[in-house]
């Protein structure tokens, strides 16, 4: 069977063949879905950080505007509940915000009613390099998805945040919950 999954990686089938070689209370049918899954989460990730580069930013700096376009208008967190949504520590994302207020993504100032508090605010720059990418990302994925019918994605959606939500429920502190864009 020749290699089609990608740089000298086996296949699928072979992974799982010598997964069972070496342990033999493997279920294969629940290996070929989690090694599945994590190998287009991470061809996945690859294209989006190609889509991301095209734009001049990367992947770190698209979660951070992804974050606060979510909160909603005006598209305001502080850093502390920026890193809680990305699982960052606060001083990675402070790193981060000062790199993205140096390329005019964000802006960060002091709260108005708080002078203690710091406000990260995304800029109509930072906007429109979200709004690209996202065009990007939908041409990506409905090609990624072309082969389903409208079923098999409703049901495969369905599934597949179930799965998520049982990981988020056993990791409440992982970041980025399904529950935190509810």
């Amino acid at each position: 069977m020749g290699d089609t999954s990608g740089a000298g990686e086996p296949t699928l089938e072979e992974q799982i063949a010598a997964y069972q070689r070496e342990f033999q209370d493997l279920d294969p049918q629940v290996e070929k879905i989690v090694s599945a899954l994590s190998r287009l989460n991470r061809r996945m990730n690859v294209a989006y950080g190609r889509q991301t580069a095209e734009l001049g930013i990367g992947n770190t700096d698209w979660e951070v505007l992804k974050a606060l376009v979510l909160s909603g208008a005006p598209y305001r967190l502080g850093p502390g509940e920026l890193a809680r949504r990305l699982g960052l520590t606060p001083a990675a994302m402070t790193h981060r915000i000062d790199r993205m207020v140096a390329e005019g993504l964000v802006t960060r100032e002091r709260d108005e009613t708080n002078r203690v508090r710091v406000i990260v605010e995304l800029t109509a720059e930072g906007r429109e390099k979200w709004l690209e990418a996202m065009r990007l990302a939908t041409v990506f994925e409905g090609d990624l998805l072309q082969d389903l019918s409208a079923e098999e994605r409703t049901t495969l959606g369905e599934v597949l945040t179930r799965l998520l939500r049982r990981v988020e429920d056993a990791q409440p502190d992982a970041g980025g919950r399904l529950s935190d864009l509810d």
